[in-house]
């Protein structure tokens, strides 16, 4: 078996995952049995075991962990896919920006990420989220406007190399303004670096999210997420596995597709990578 088949199929499988993933949050309405917020109170509806009736079991309040988990799919995939639009959004513009024009517009904007640098990125977020308080607007684009930087090399590192070809001699010489040079002739050739660390950055984000939920920072109770379900079922453990197994393995599964595909973008697009295979 080949690399290449190794790699698409690694690709295949991620891409597999995740679709599942994001259809069962579209279609959360249609597919979750119970009203995620229903609660149960009874002492025979509080923390029952998965079963016919409850495929995840129940939590300490007797709501429907499966309901829960579809309906905090949305919340967790839509903040990894916005908080990395921003990322990106960002992340490219100012790498192009330091890329093509270099000099003092380079020397100011790669201070600027050196400083971001500077300050661990996750008490950085939690810092922030204290100050405007916990939402999940706040999560997507505190997220977005902190995990910019490593995007932002890359781009310029792709600009400083694409600005010196004869297709951008050629464009300038011809008077083309600089906005179209970048975004029509230098972007494009620049992506492939943009497709690999933004799927990567998914995972990274959801992460971040179900860490902040985990510790009360991020989505509010009780509107659920893959993080706060966790956080409810760390008091029971001994005697209710099924609160925290259920959304651990969804994290898992998520993260680890969103790495495969973006590993296995990394392995198509490099022709280095091809080549020492």
């Amino acid at each position: 078996m080949t690399s290449f088949t190794l790699t698409m199929k690694r690709i295949i499988f991620g891409i597999f995952i995740i679709a599942v993933m994001t259809l069962t949050a579209v279609f959360a309405p249609l597919v979750a049995p119970y009203d995620p917020l229903e609660m149960d109170l009874s002492p025979e509806g509080r923390l029952k075991p998965p079963s016919p009736e409850h495929f995840f079991g129940t939590d300490n309040l007797g709501r429907d962990v499966f309901s829960r988990m579809l309906y905090g799919a949305r919340i967790s995939l839509s903040v990894g896919f916005i908080a990395v639009i921003i990322s990106v959004c960002i992340g490219i513009l100012l790498g192009g920006l330091s890329g093509y024009y270099g000099g003092r517009v380079d020397a100011l904007i790669m201070r600027f990420v050196e400083v971001m640098y500077c300050f661990p990125t996750f008490f950085l977020i939690m810092m922030v989220i204290t100050f405007l308080g916990p939402s999940i607007v706040n999560v997507m684009v505190v997220i977005g406007l902190t995990s910019w930087p490593g995007l932002c090399r890359l781009v310029r590192a792709e600009f400083l190399s694409l600005r010196e070809r004869d297709f951008v001699s050629s464009a300038k010489v011809q008077g083309i303004p600089d906005r179209r040079i970048i975004f029509r002739h230098i972007l494009p050739n620049a992506m492939a670096p943009v497709y690999v660390s933004a799927t990567l950055s998914v995972g990274a984000a959801i992460l971040v999210e179900s860490a902040l939920s985990f510790l009360g920072l991020g989505v509010q109770i009780p509107r659920p997420s893959w993080g706060n379900i966790l956080t409810a079922g760390k008091n029971y453990l001994d005697y209710a596995w099924w609160l925290t197994f259920f959304p651990g393995i969804a994290i898992l599964l998520t993260v680890l597709s969103f790495n495969l595909v973006g590993e296995g973008l990394r392995e198509l697009l490099d022709p280095r990578l091809r080549k020492r295979k």
